[in-house]
């Protein structure tokens, strides 16, 4: 080999060596400038707060995050945690908590990103301290119910994430009975998979029956992963149709009439059958049966009391809209707060409260589903023909804590509903818990602080204007959020770049 070869080599093995360090981790900062993933231009940190949530309650104390691990949690503010100096960030009474865990979220991509997409939605999530969402896997086009779609979804989602999203699959009858379609989709990683007991109002995702959740729990408990289900059934004796549009269509209250409580109280009254499979012992066990969107707080309440008391594997969410609105105070024509099911009377709003905080509901989620506005037909009015959804991703933090405060809810209760249950069902076990070992997710926020949902307040969804949220004032506004040790979202401000990654269940 040529001598000159042998003197370059050394130089040019350095150089790709250090091309390799800083080209191939883009998340890192390089010499304290900013990188593309972080607003912050450390990889070791510190946050300090006379608010930190933990496992053990409210700490005063400090958080130490290195490479986007939690390495401790220490009561007090020593001055390093180690022998290096260290960045520290001082929150003062802000209060430092877990960032959300939205189980229930609906983007849409791809195939109607016009109504929502990962990059506004992940942005919205962001700021408002969402740092995992979970994305259903219907409203997009086409539905994950294969392999194949959920491949489609993965590549949707390249370069637009600024929170973590991981996917459910979907429970219909064309796979139930098609066991290796099923282990296909969930070996390539869906988290669980997602049917509902009515009409989806998506053509390609044709409700279930029992017998079709009753094969695919069996199919869930060698993987250990939950079944999530929209509980209604259509009862053909009540909600007639000739009777709900004789009364006016801008009414909320005839909406109401074609969904009555009595059809969420029969689905679950047979889900509760279903749920005995997953006892211990039983055919289905390791499979659990999840309710989503609760909104009932009467017959279908205590079933599920009666279902949990038996053993089942069986867990229940709610979510801001039934905690905050009540079907009284719903303004003729205002189709933003159509949504299956409907949101009921003031009540029950304070019945699914108690519940709440009782443990009999285990956790919340947004069921965030947006549309395009001209789906919501606010010129018409038209709560029967307008497409139904609640648009919140963004808001359900403040939201949570403006309306809990007046029930008495604690920062750790909140921590639970919207963290540490969550990541459990979702299986998440680093996410959830500010705990040594855990991913860096925190969402940091000021309680006491008010804001108004006004026009010029920065909403980062795709289409803000269809959230009944909107022109609401609302107590604890998200200062700072951080996804695996980056910070993503500064009061008004994100990352440049998209850093976000993809969760898929493990085989």
């Amino acid at each position: 080999m040529d001598p000159l070869i042998w003197r370059v080599l050394p130089v040019l093995t350095a150089l790709f060596a250090i091309i390799f360090l800083y080209i191939g981790r883009p998340n890192k900062s390089i010499s304290g400038e900013l990188s593309q993933c972080s607003l912050l231009p450390h990889d070791h940190f510190i946050i300090r707060s006379k608010r930190i949530i933990s496992s053990d309650g409210v700490l005063d104390g400090s958080v130490e995050v290195k490479n986007g691990i939690i390495v401790s949690i220490v009561e007090g503010h020593g001055q390093a945690l180690d022998n290096s100096p260290v960045h520290i960030l001082d929150y003062g009474d802000a209060v430092v908590m877990p960032g959300l865990v939205d189980v229930h979220v609906h983007l849409n991509e791809p195939g109607r990103v016009e109504w929502e997409g990962f990059s506004t939605g992940t942005k919205a999530a962001a700021a408002g301290g969402v740092t995992t969402l979970i994305d259903m896997p219907l409203n997009s086009f086409p539905t994950v119910i294969s392999e194949e779609n959920l491949r489609l979804k993965l590549e949707a989602a390249k370069n637009k994430l600024h929170v973590d999203v991981g996917f459910w699959g979907g429970l219909v009858p064309s796979n139930a009975f098609n066991r290796s379609s099923l282990e296909s989709l969930l070996d390539a990683g869906v988290l669980g998979l997602k049917s509902f007991m009515c009409p989806s109002g998506i053509n390609d995702f044709p409700m279930t029956n029992v017998t079709h959740i009753k094969e695919g729990l069996h199919v869930l408990a060698k993987y250990r992963r939950p079944l999530l289900v929209h509980a209604e059934i259509q009862l053909d004796a009540e909600g007639n149709e000739d009777e709900a549009m004789s009364p006016d269509p801008t009414s909320y209250s005839t909406y109401l009439m074609t969904r009555p409580s009595s059809w969420e109280e029969a689905a679950i009254r047979e889900l509760h059958r279903v749920a005995k499979d997953t006892k211990v012992g039983q055919r289905a066990e390791g499979a659990s049966l999840h309710i989503v969107h609760l909104a009932d707080s009467g017959k279908s309440l205590d079933i599920i009391k009666e279902a949990k008391e038996s053993g089942a594997s069986l867990s229940v969410e709610t979510c801001p809209h039934y905690l905050a609105f009540s079907a009284e105070k719903i303004n003729k024509g205002d189709t933003r707060f159509k949504c299956a099911p409907p949101i009921r009377d003031d009540e029950n709003r304070k019945k699914l409260w108690q519940a709440l905080k009782e443990g009999h509901i285990d956790m919340l989620s947004s069921d965030h589903s947006p549309s395009s506005p001209e789906l919501k037909l606010f010129d018409q009015g038209d709560f029967l023909r307008a497409w139904g959804g609640i648009s919140s991703l963004q808001f359900v933090l403040p939201v949570t804590w403006s309306h809990g405060k007046s029930f008495g809810i604690t920062l750790n209760q909140l921590s639970t509903w919207w963290s540490e249950r969550p990541a459990r069902l979702a299986g998440l076990e680093f996410k959830g818990a500010i705990s040594g070992g855990n991913h860096a997710d925190i969402v940091v926020w000021d309680p006491d602080e008010e804001f108004a949902l006004n026009e010029d307040y920065p909403s980062y969804h795709k289409h803000p204007n269809i959230s009944p949220y909107m022109g609401m004032k609302l107590w604890g506004k998200v200062k700072a959020t951080f996804v695996r040790g980056n910070l993503v979202f500064v009061e008004g401000k994100h990352t440049p770049a998209a850093c976000g990654v993809t969760i898929l269940a493990k085989k």
